[in-house]
């Protein structure tokens, strides 16, 4: 049977295009100046029916946007050494002494650079304003892991009110250690905290408040079972010591890392498996890490077992916090190349600091994915989220909004045989009120073949403009407004 994972919208596009021809409907405000831009898997080579979505190549889609015209659309593949070769082409940058991968989940400007970034241990990417590649970076030589240069997250939170850059990074070869660090507004990390957890879990996201960290210490874990079966018997006795030295056991000396590093690096790697799965009795937990404490000062709740990929949103409420995210039964329990366990729900989890104990209420039974806000009030309280309706276990035509004050939500939906990707917040000029602003992002017309950027109004949902763009973006994961930085 095929893998679905490479059928429809997800199957990949390979022609890099460069488009300036952009036809318009309705009217782009005309004080966005801007890229819009999303990415995701993009396999550059036909990888087979053996293949885990989360691990196919990055490819950047782009859309600048200035003066109420839609200037160009671009998409490009981020070029790590082995994108680079497929293409016939040198790899840009230095070469990465430890596990590289063409970054594939996220893509964020910062600093004025614009990073694609992956989680798990590959490196951040760099791109320039055209989308093409720069080269792996350790910006500026501030992200190490022992002597080595680090791997970053896919999921970093930016602080409304400083513009520093917040993050949580996990990797089996810290062994049962995450580490929290804080990316100033020069781009360089200038605050690293390692964090103890319960073994070698996969941190997707986290939540971030004005005081605290909030952890996501879940039953998916590395599975070095899952590995071994995929790398040749005479790997396998060397490669079971090394996990056994290391995978969720106390963190071993930056430098015993550091070579460890070096040789997986160097040890075959199947890209068709993800090494985590569901462990049922792993112990599901929420840590609160003070921003200004140590690993000593995280306090932990459990839960009930349960996953979570991405954070709505956290704030503090008095001797509560209040974390809203977009909650999983269970994932890569039985489906092993993607997120497909079934339908997930938007759901509040409310720590008790007096009474040492969470409560857990669930918010809207719409299957979604892809939670947003007005960004402007990360780790504070809000009022208004936004996501994307599912359809089984694909995104679906349906934008929602979501009113936690009133305890309601408004689907919006875009019509049959369209196919919406993640939406993002972006204010209106001047705007001051919560949800004063557009959602975008784009949604697949499965009859023409194409792909729209589509603009709606953040309070009503309603059409203000959308792109159409001579080429289909395929489904994939986070995308951002980049607005052009000042000067």
């Amino acid at each position: 049977m095929a893998n679905h994972f490479l059928q429809d919208n997800l199957a990949p596009v390979r022609e890099e295009r460069t488009e300036t021809d952009l036809k318009v409907t309705g009217t782009l405000p005309p004080h966005l100046d801007g890229r819009y831009l999303r990415i995701g898997p993009n396999p550059v080579v036909d990888p087979g029916d053996r293949y885990h979505w989360f691990l196919g190549d990055g490819m950047v889609h782009g859309v600048r946007i200035a003066d109420g015209q839609a200037l160009w659309y671009r998409n490009r593949y981020v070029r790590s050494p082995a994108v680079a070769t497929a293409l016939g082409e040198p790899a840009p940058g230095p070469a990465w002494p430890v596990r590289d991968f063409a970054a594939n989940t996220n893509v964020v400007q910062h600093a004025g650079r614009t990073f694609a970034l992956v989680e798990s241990g590959p490196p951040p990417y760099e791109l320039t304003e055209e989308l093409d590649t720069v080269g792996p970076t350790d910006l500026d030589g501030t992200l190490r892991m022992g002597s080595l240069p680090a791997g970053y997250t896919a999921h970093p939170h930016e602080d409304p009110d400083t513009g520093e850059l917040h993050a949580v990074s996990y990797n089996w070869l810290r062994g049962n250690r995450v580490d929290y660090t804080v990316l100033g507004t020069d781009g360089r990390v200038v605050r690293t905290v390692p964090v103890e957890v319960g073994g070698s879990p996969m941190m997707h996201d986290f939540a971030l408040t004005e005081h605290y960290v909030v952890l996501y210490d879940l039953p998916v874990v590395f599975d070095r079972a899952q590995v071994l079966r995929t790398v040749p018997r005479a790997m396998r006795v060397p490669m079971r010591l090394m996990f056994s030295a290391i995978v969720g056991r106390n963190p071993l000396p930056d430098p015993v890392i550091s070579r460890i590093a070096r040789g997986a690096a160097r040890a075959p790697q199947d890209y068709g498996t993800l090494p985590y799965s569901w462990d049922p009795e792993y112990p599901a937990r929420l840590g609160l890490l003070p921003r200004d404490g140590s690993s000593t000062d995280v306090r932990w709740f459990e839960i009930d077992p349960c996953f979570v990929f991405h954070t709505l949103n956290a704030f503090e409420d008095g001797d509560t916090v209040v974390v809203d995210v977009v909650r999983h039964d269970r994932m890569f329990a039985t489906v092993l190349d993607g997120p497909d366990e079934g339908p997930a729900a938007l759901a509040r989890f409310t720590i008790d600091l007096a009474a040492d104990k969470v409560r857990e209420d669930r918010f809207d039974d719409h299957p979604q994915e892809f939670p947003r806000i007005d960004e402007r009030h990360t780790g504070r309280r809000h009022r208004f989220g936004y996501s994307v309706g599912f359809e089984h276990s694909r995104g679906g035509d349906a934008v929602l909004r979501h009113d936690l004050a009133a305890g309601t939500t408004v689907a919006r939906n875009l019509g049959s045989g369209r196919e919406a990707s993640e939406f993002c917040f972006v204010e209106n000029d001047g705007a001051t009120d919560e949800g004063d602003g557009v959602l975008m992002g784009y949604v697949h017309n499965q009859a023409a073949g194409t792909s729209d950027l589509v603009v709606l109004d953040a309070q009503t949902l309603e059409d203000v403009a959308a792109v159409h763009l001579p080429a289909r973006v395929p489904a994939g994961f986070h995308g951002n407004w980049a607005p052009r930085p000042a000067g």
